[in-house]
């Protein structure tokens, strides 16, 4: 069951004043609520209370250019290219390049929506009382992920606990070790008050394990330290998901990505959408052409902009079920609509389509093949086009999907990876997790299983610049291209897999900055893909601190490689 009433609670509460004031000129004033005048006894003021937090969790990930733009957009499976005789470019071919700037709106949003939601989880923690002990954890759990999120993305930043504070109080710039610590010693406070029941859309003492086992596999990233130490700490916040959380996996691979993702057991912490309520993934628009549309049964007018990386697409074994579900590709067939309403996608005849018919077909027909980000950019029906989140036909496209933020495959992922990284007495089992998680993928048992020497070997992405300058659709014109390959890649196998599975969720740019290389740069900087060249540069690994909030708040001091 979808979260609505939270989401949409304040702005109900807001609707009712406006409507009672009219008849009733005695009433309670609402807009001048004090810490006095709450009532925290009733149920529905602590939910709008709390549903201003959680609304706002959202807009952090599907806000434009929001968390999945972020974590996706600077990595080697996705981007969005200048689209000839469409748009597009610009602070997208800066994500890809990584040539950002202060400036950039991608950290801006994530910074200002991100500060949005801390200040209403302490207004909330400032009037709840020590005996709501699980309304108080829920608003520290989002809190303290929120903190995670900015940690991961910039390191230093203000720690805010309260919004008592005197007029013209500054916040103050934390260390990276201080929001590290601080993270952690609040998931931990809170494990027991969060409880283990399955509630969708709200956080349960596994969620806080998956929020400290990610920031201690990414510890030795963050802090370019060595040891096992903190790959010991990950591998003890998974185990108790794996063996006390009750989730399994889902049947298919598809079921994490429908709209409504309530059902499936392997969610252990959802982002609830809706589509009239709590409408924000994009996906369905900013991917498909136009015309494109018209497979799924959409009834909306997309707008023709990201697409697969061509070097990760060749990485795929051609029986991995994932690829078709994850990338719309070839010629494009209209959805056949059935007697009872339902909507079979692809089922139909091909869509029309002349714009650039690379094909000669008539028909729209996605290309694997992309020209370049920006020089010239991209013709339409080039790339391959995410579809990995459910488009439901007719309005409503992929607005009101779910979103996984958390789920088992992730925990079996990072325990094959501590594993891996301990010490090769763990690699059986660590090569067994993997496989289980693939083997929904492959209709062959021997396809789907991985051995220890294949996760361990070097990657099978074929890194390197590799663009075509030429203009026109049949007009490649000069290959600019470098040969890289994945072969130094430690754990290369390891970090194929994390991307065949996890494409999409917020995943990549944290994957590539935590592996290296055998020279000891990691991938995220050492490695060039597509346009993006490769640099022996580290402040790429986080962001700067955005202009307009050093702007606004003198004290904030730029992050050290940024001189913006």
């Amino acid at each position: 069951m979808k979260l609505k009433n939270i989401f949409i609670g304040l702005t109900c509460c807001a609707a009712l004043s406006l409507t009672t004031s009219c008849t009733n000129l005695d009433e309670t004033v609402y807009d001048a609520l004090t810490d006095q005048s709450i009532d925290t006894e009733d149920e529905n003021v602590v939910g709008f209370m709390m549903g201003e937090a959680l609304a706002n969790f959202r807009y952090i990930y599907w806000t434009w250019n929001g968390y999945f733009d972020l974590q996706e957009e600077c990595g080697d499976l996705y981007c969005t290219p200048k689209r000839i005789g469409v748009g597009w470019g610009d602070l997208y071919i800066n994500m890809h390049k990584h040539n950002w700037t202060s400036n950039q709106e991608h950290p801006y949003n994530l910074w200002y929506n991100g500060y949005v939601c801390i200040g209403y989880c302490n207004q909330c923690l400032d009037v709840l009382p020590e005996e709501k002990a699980y309304e108080r954890a829920q608003m520290r759990f989002l809190r303290a992920q929120v903190y995670y999120m900015l940690f991961d993305a910039f390191r230093n930043v203000p720690i805010e606990t309260t919004q008592q504070v005197e007029a013209g109080y500054l916040p103050q710039q934390n260390t990276a070790e201080e929001v590290f610590n601080f993270v952690v010693s609040e998931m931990e406070a809170i494990k027991q008050d969060l409880g283990t029941d399955h509630v969708f859309g709200y956080a349960n003492r596994f969620a806080a394990d998956m929020t400290l086992a990610k920031l201690y596999l990414n510890y030795n990233a963050y802090f370019d330290a060595s040891g096992n130490e903190y790959y010991q700490k990950a591998l003890a916040e998974v185990n108790d998901v794996i063996d006390n959380g009750g989730y399994s996996l889902a049947a298919h691979y598809e079921d994490n990505f429908k709209a409504d993702i309530s059902g499936s057991p392997e969610v252990i912490f959802a982002i609830p959408l809706d589509s009239k309520h709590a409408s924000h993934n994009y996906n369905v628009n900013k991917c498909l052409v136009g015309a494109g549309a018209a497979a799924y049964g959409y009834s909306g007018s997309p707008w023709n902009g990201s697409c697969a990386i061509p070097q990760f697409i060749d990485t795929y074994d051609p029986e991995d079920k994932r690829f078709d579900l994850t990338w719309a590709h070839g010629i494009q067939y209209a959805a056949v609509k059935n007697a009872d309403g339902t909507y079979t996608p692809q089922a139909g005849d091909p869509i029309p389509f002349s714009n650039d018919d690379w094909s000669g077909t008539g028909y729209l027909n996605y290309s694997k093949m992309v020209h370049s980000i920006d020089n010239p950019g991209a013709y339409m029906q080039e790339g391959y086009r995410f579809v990995k989140n459910e488009i439901v036909p007719e309005d409503k496209g992929t607005y009101g999907d779910d979103v996984a933020f958390y789920r088992l495959a992730d925990a079996m992922f990072i325990k094959a990876e501590c594993l891996l990284r301990i010490s090769t007495a763990n690699d059986e089992e660590a090569a067994r997790l993997i496989s289980e998680v693939r083997a929904r993928a492959f209709d062959s048992s021997s396809k789907a299983k991985r051995n220890a020497g294949q996760l361990r070997a070097g990657s099978v992405y074929a890194y390197g610049h590799d663009e075509y300058t030429g203009e026109g659709v049949t007009n490649w014109g000069s290959h600019v291209f470098t040969s890289e390959g994945g072969d130094d890649i430690e754990l290369g196998g390891l970090l194929d897999d994390l991307a065949w599975e996890f494409v999409g969720e917020h995943h990549r740019r944290q994957d590539l900055i935590r592996f290296k290389m055998a020279d000891g740069r990691n991938v995220f900087n050492g490695k060039s893909w597509f346009c993006k060249d490769a640099t022996t540069e580290t402040h790429w690994n986080y962001f700067p601190i955005p202009k307009d909030a050093r702007d606004a708040n003198q004290s904030l001091v730029q992050n050290p490689g940024y001189t913006d």
